[in-house]
Order: structure tokens, then C-alpha cells, then sequence
């Protein structure tokens, strides 16, 4: 009996730590809704290699490469786009990498990956 109460009592903890030794999106992120915001920063024409993971059972992580033909365009913009995941979404670890579209990138970690970079 006790160690039913104690398994009920820790299951959250327990599933919370799961999908962070998996690697997943931790809960509560939504993977679309974070690309959507990142699509509709000024400037930005495309998102891929988009990452988002647990860190900690309470926050987020998340690569990206943005593209935006007109080049990079300051550490403010970063700093808001970095401050929005933290507040909006609780991605406390954010590592944004611009490009500008002149090549064609493909993530090496998606299936359909057909060449390397």
C-alpha cells in the first residue's frame, strides 16, 4: 500500500524525467506554435532544423536556423526573439543560427535527409 501512495504521489515527477532521459519536447511546448512565432519574426522568409528538448524537468531548449536573405539583422532582434521563448514558451536555452538562403540546407537528423552539407 505504501509504495502504491508513493507512486502515485512521484508519477508526474517520474514522467516528467522520462521524456527528459528521451530527449522529448518537454510538455506544454508546442513544437508548431514556437515555429510559427519564429516564421513571423521580421525578416525571417524560412525555419528549419528546428529542436526543441528538455533541459531540466522545468525548462526547454531549442536550436534553430532562421533564414533571413537580408542578413543578420542585430543583437536586438536576437534578444527579443530570445526573451519571447523564455517568456512565452519556457525555453530557457535558445541557440538561433542565421542564414541567408543562398544554399539549400537539409537537417541531417531529419528521415528524408538526401545529402550532407
Amino acid at each position: 500500500m505504501i509504495v502504491l501512495i508513493i507512486m502515485l504521489s512521484t508519477w508526474g515527477l517520474l514522467r516528467d524525467s522520462l521524456r527528459l532521459a528521451l530527449g522529448a519536447v518537454p510538455n506544454g511546448i508546442d513544437v508548431i506554435e514556437v515555429e510559427n512565432y519564429l516564421r513571423q519574426c521580421p525578416g525571417v522568409v524560412g525555419v528549419h532544423d528546428l529542436h526543441i528538448w528538455g533541459i531540466s524537468t522545468s525548462e526547454g531548449a531549442l536550436s534553430a536556423h532562421l533564414v533571413i536573405p537580408e542578413g543578420y539583422p542585430g543583437d536586438i532582434f536576437m534578444d527579443e526573439i530570445i526573451c519571447t521563448l523564455k517568456t512565452r514558451y519556457a525555453i530557457q536555452h535558445s541557440t538561433l543560427q542565421m542564414e541567408q538562403g543562398t544554399t539549400d540546407h537539409t537537417c541531417t537528423l531529419h528521415p528524408d535527409a538526401t545529402h550532407k552539407h
